[in-house]
């Protein structure tokens, strides 16, 4: 049987640091609430966009393969806040790294994005349909950030991480997956004013408002990710203690104690870098296995579980045998263009050219809609 083995992986984060003291001084907010509450200390803000994050990313990551962007047959990109939807995001990566003609294809399931994206693409490889694929999970959601609503404003950051798989005879790469949704409650996670049915209603693009049952999103997010973590698990007739490090979704430090729990592994064997980043979205998974790769938590053959939730309500968890290699085959020069400016004066160059939203009466374009 053909496998999808994971031999390359990179990331890229901006240098901006946007911490919870920086956040206190235009939210009524602290420190103590903000980690109480979430686990989240800092994340970052992008003084680039959407594209050169994954561009980044996925030249470390074909580095670490070794692998020329030329030899690329598919490139999954998942995320939500797209540069633009057309031309997709994907086709933008296939140019930059020279993959004609690669196929290029997005997927938006929110923060599940990437694993989705990984579960497809390693589908695709097992079929023979290619022999290689370039996964990323990449997001720039500050500028769609309402920085005037606490619950949310402090949870989320931007950033971006892409994995390489190869075909494989070895038993590596994703051995078993659970993916799922909840569609029966998409108004508990839902950003208004980014999608077609807000068009031509008055409304600015990157002006939002923010359906967040944090409650009800608790919930579901244990619930989903418990169940899918089990039954991938299953389908190998394996339990938890088979599994050697757990790479969850970093939303909330309590969600991620809560699915241990749950799933039963101690935390001593759940990698936990929220406290760096927030809730990147899509990129959560992804920075977080590499992370994990780099600070020497993935021994060569481990047994990983990676599970996801995010908006639809997607939720999933895929079981990953990881292979032979650790240290990356190659290093890339690919670098962010310097950063100048905080991460709060990025932050009120968005509100000021109106990409932060401004107050709703009830009677503007959202209601109704």
């Amino acid at each position: 049987m053909t496998h999808a083995a994971i031999t390359g992986w990179g990331k890229c984060l901006p240098p901006a640091v946007l911490s919870n003291g920086d956040l206190a001084k235009i939210l009524d907010t602290s420190d103590e609430w903000i980690v109480s509450r979430t686990g989240i200390r800092e994340r970052r803000i992008s003084h680039v966009g959407l594209e050169e994050l994954a561009y980044v990313a996925a030249m470390r990551a074909l580095a670490a393969a070794g692998m020329a962007g030329r030899d690329v047959e598919l490139i999954v990109f998942g995320t939500c806040s797209h540069d633009d939807q057309v031309p997709n995001m994907a086709s933008g990566i296939q140019a930059r790294i020279g993959a004609q003609p690669a196929a290029a294809y997005d997927i938006n399931t929110a923060c599940t994005s990437f694993l989705y994206g990984l579960s497809t693409a390693t589908a695709l490889i097992r079929t023979g349909v290619v022999r290689n694929a370039l996964v990323i999970g990449a997001e720039f959601i500050s500028p769609f950030m309402d920085w005037s609503d606490r619950d949310v404003a402090v949870l989320f950051g931007d950033g971006a991480a892409a994995v390489v798989l190869e075909a494989s005879e070895r038993q590596e790469g994703v051995l078993a997956e659970k993916l799922g949704c909840f569609g029966e409650a998409p108004e508990i996670l839902r950003v208004q004013g980014m999608g077609g049915r807000y068009a031509n209603h008055g409304i600015l693009y990157g002006v939002t408002r923010w359906q967040f049952e944090g409650q009800e999103i608790f919930k579901r997010a244990v619930a989903g990710m418990a169940s899918a973590c089990d039954a991938s698990l299953g389908r190998l007739g394996l339990d938890a203690s088979s599994v050697e490090l757990v790479v969850p979704h970093q939303a909330n430090l309590r969600i991620i104690e809560a699915v241990a729990r749950r799933v039963r592994v101690p935390m001593e064997r759940v990698y936990v870098n929220i406290q760096r980043y927030g809730n990147m979205s899509a990129a959560t998974v992804a920075v977080a296995l590499c992370e994990a790769v780099e600070e020497g938590r993935v021994r060569p053959g481990a047994l990983l579980l990676l599970p996801g939730f995010g908006g639809g309500l997607s939720y999933c968890a895929q079981v990953i045998r990881w292979g032979e290699r650790t240290e990356p085959r190659g290093r890339s020069s690919a670098e962010l263009a310097p950063c100048t400016r905080s991460a709060l004066e990025l932050i009120e160059e968005c509100r000021a050219r109106k990409c932060a939203p401004r107050p709703h009466t009830g009677t503007e374009p959202f209601a109704g809609l």
